[in-house]
């Protein structure tokens, strides 16, 4: 029997920067069972890092079931674009892409990207709650059977089901729609990483837009007072999982979370006793939705255009 308990891991650690390494990994965790992975990113140099949200479009084709979450910074980006990018993962995915959203909050990443100055951490999440509310719009811009592709006619969409975001923000002015049908889950899952005391704008985006939170906690019983307090500010089960070292006893934690997220030292080792430790067996089928028990939500565009109609 899977583990009743979510279970994901980081693919981040040293390790040669190739295709074959990154799929190699996401196989590993697909077959033990794991709902997803993710990989972390950032615009500073000398990270060592490639574009996460490439690789794991790299990685899509070569998996089938498990969760693909890349993480995409919001900070000198634009969320046009980077809506586009996660909702291109999502259908080369087949529903089964994520969105860990991050800031980039150094001199040296603002430096480097030449775009404009670092600003405070809080009006950097700020801004990043703003560009997840593009995003949306934007993934609901289009209605599910916006699509005619009617080659007697020519006509490629229906434009009553196509619909402006029209945001308006301190960061960002964005008509829209996309340019990209609506992604298969509807909108791909929206992650963020918290700490289990953090307050501010950080919080204030996981309570109002995040579909999943990674936590940082102590103790089981930190975290399941962290995780009872999020979902009451955000009015909904929203799903908690506890960032962990490996040799993690899994029944420790059964109750206070939701889940699990290994962060590894060592890979692929610490990814083998991982799963060993979870029995996580042969893992959920479906989308990262439902692999995570969660809804796939009506374009806002297309419900109050039914209730014009």
């Amino acid at each position: 029997m899977p583990h009743p308990l979510l279970l994901s891991a980081g693919l981040d650690g040293p390790g040669p920067l190739t295709a074959a390494h990154y799929t190699d990994l996401a196989l590993l965790a697909e077959h033990g069972g794991l709902d997803f992975v993710t990989l972390d990113d950032s615009l500073a140099p000398g990270s060592n890092l490639l574009d996460a949200l490439a690789v794991f479009a790299r990685v899509a084709p070569a998996t089938s079931r498990i969760g693909l979450v890349p993480t995409v910074t919001t900070t000198h980006t634009e969320p046009f674009h980077t809506s586009l990018a996660v909702n291109t993962l999502d259908w080369v995915s087949e529903g089964r892409a994520g969105w860990l959203v991050d800031v980039s909050a150094t001199e040296e990443e603002a430096r480097a990207f030449g775009r404009r100055p670092v600003l405070p951490a809080e009006e950097l999440w700020q801004e990043a709650a703003d560009a997840v509310e593009v995003a949306a719009r934007l993934w609901d811009s289009w209605e599910d059977d916006a699509e005619i592709r009617d080659v007697a006619t020519g006509r490629f969409v229906d434009r009553d089901k196509l619909h402006y975001a029209d945001f308006e923000g301190r960061w960002f002015s964005v008509k829209g729609p996309s340019i990209t049908p609506r992604p298969p889950q509807g909108r791909p899952v929206v992650a963020v990483r918290l700490g289990h005391q953090e307050g501010g704008a950080r919080r204030e985006l996981a309570v109002l837009h995040a579909d999943l939170v990674l936590l940082d906690a102590p103790t089981p019983q930190a975290a399941g007072t962290a995780r009872a307090a999020l979902r009451a500010a955000a009015g909904r089960a929203l799903p908690v999982l506890a960032r962990v070292s490996p040799g993690v006893r899994p029944a420790d934690w059964a109750g206070a979370v939701d889940g699990l997220h290994l962060v590894p030292r060592h890979l692929p080792s610490d990814l083998r006793e991982f799963i060993d430790a979870t029995a996580a067996g042969s893992g959920r089928g479906g989308t990262l939705r439902d692999r995570l028990g969660l809804a796939r939500p009506v374009s806002r565009y297309a419900a109050a255009a039914g209730v014009a109609r």
